[in-house]
């Protein structure tokens, strides 16, 4: 029996330890994009190293995890973030 692999879309959130802002992105490939923002291969978050990753979603459809992406940067989103991981961030 052959199972047909599940094409996963991931919504990822990044900590900045450097000035302890989030930047917030989207990708097929979690762990890959990860190493790449950790080594500086992202211009966006290139200065801001070193970064965590702290939270992250998964997505069936590439559209969701566009608009998951486009809301959680908006005010609301942020807020939901800041909600949602409320005891990481304040300790």
């Amino acid at each position: 029996m052959i199972l047909n692999m599940v094409k996963f879309y991931y919504i990822y959130v990044l900590l900045s330890k450097k000035d302890k802002n989030l930047y917030t992105g989207y990708t097929e490939d979690l762990k890959s994009r990860f190493e790449q923002h950790s080594k500086g291969q992202v211009v966006s978050t290139k200065q801001r190293r070193p970064l965590e990753l702290i939270y992250s979603e998964a997505c069936l459809d590439k559209k969701d995890a566009m608009h998951r992406e486009k809301y959680l940067k908006t005010y609301l989103g942020k807020q939901f973030l800041r909600n949602r991981l409320k005891s990481y961030l304040t300790g």
